[in-house]
């Protein structure tokens, strides 16, 4: 039913509120319990689909589970060693979570720091396995990438451009050339008892834009500098395209050219959420091996074909922040969401990082 401006910019507001409230419960009850491994099936949560293409990827009685929950934020989730590792941006920890439910903690203090301030981001967030098997991870606490070994030590892998200390280095992935392409917003610099604060004149923020960076070779290049809060990438198979999440102003995601010396050009709108209601942003994304791609928005997770059309969402409870393709066969969608960790079984595997 097509409503009036008026009432519905009410109804998106009304149905908003009741979002975060109903995500405010949540959040509290997980937390109070504490970090720990469930299994759970989520009544609020629903696979939507739009186009009978979503048939051939999720089986149309397929439902969604939560794994784990208890945290502060969950994010940076990657299927590696044969369990599920991601981090808790807020808690400063690293977790792994096994097949048959084992959490673990592999990385205490995983930002880099000691403490922080309650509720700002300066833990642990995105993971990606590199050739030698050894794992990269962004520090938000020390606005740095490093690298970790088998015996989980960490040594520093990036941590400035041109001179400079970066912002908080977010998400990342290797292209099918093994270039290292990441992003670098100011989320880090967010304090939870001054939420309205501008990030971007945080006196912290010596890079004066808000970057995604290629690295190979020893040469670090700022592919992209015009973005206001880039967050998640991921490559087409053939890495011929580009996909950055850009999470505020406008809330999109944007498909680029990638050039043969690994620069991009033509930038497209390739997905605008700047009128979707609900609470969530253009954060994490990932491909499947049909070449769909998965992205957080608001109230979940959104399904696009490669020609941009929209075939499902996945709605949640929570605000998503991220996804990880898990299994033997990397047939199950992973999902980190606020407190907690979910999964859903596909027909399709997901397309798997480049060194896996």
């Amino acid at each position: 039913m097509k409503m009036p401006g008026v009432w519905m910019s009410v109804a998106v507001f009304v149905i908003g509120a009741a979002f975060l409230v109903e995500a405010a419960r949540i959040s509290q009850a997980a937390q109070a319990a504490g970090p720990m491994a469930v299994h759970e099936a989520v009544p609020a949560a629903k696979v939507e689909h739009d186009l009978p293409a979503l048939d051939a990827v999720i089986a149309p009685d397929a439902k969604v589970e939560k794994v784990a929950t208890g945290f502060i934020w969950t994010e940076g989730p990657m299927w590696h060693k044969g369990a599920l590792w991601f981090s808790d941006l807020s808690g400063n920890d690293m977790y792994s979570l096994s097949p048959d439910g084992k959490l673990t903690v592999l990385l205490e203090h995983a930002g880099g720091l000691q403490s922080f301030p309650a509720g700002s981001y300066g833990g642990s967030n995105a993971m990606v396995a590199d050739k030698d098997g050894t794992v990269l991870m962004m520090q938000h606490g020390m606005r740095r990438i490093v690298r970790l070994d088998a015996k989980m030590d960490v040594a520093v892998f990036l941590d400035k451009y041109q001179g400079q200390p970066f912002n908080s280095p977010n998400d990342l992935v290797f292209a099918p050339d093994g270039a290292l392409y990441f992003t670098d917003p100011p989320y880090g610099f967010y304090d939870a008892s001054a939420p309205d604060k501008d990030l971007d004149k945080d006196p912290r923020h010596a890079i004066k834009f808000n970057g995604v960076y290629r690295y190979k070779d020893g040469n670090l290049t700022a592919i992209i500098t015009d973005l206001s809060r880039p967050n998640g990438l991921a490559f087409s198979r053939d890495g011929k395209a580009f996909y950055v999440a850009n999470s505020a102003n406008p809330p999109a995601l944007y498909k680029y050219d990638v050039k043969p010396d690994g620069s991009v050009a033509n930038r497209q709108v390739f997905a605008d959420f700047s009128k979707v209601p609900g609470a969530g942003t253009p954060d994490g994304m990932k491909l499947d091996s049909k070449g769909n791609i998965w992205s957080c928005g608001p109230g979940g997770f959104y399904i696009y074909s490669p020609d941009g059309k929209l075939i499902g969402k996945i709605d949640l409870p929570e605000v998503t922040s991220n996804i990880a393709w898990g299994g033997e066969d990397g047939r199950t969608a992973y999902i980190t969401a606020a407190t907690s960790v979910y999964k859903l079984q596909l027909k399709i595997p997901g397309q798997l990082p480049v060194y896996h």
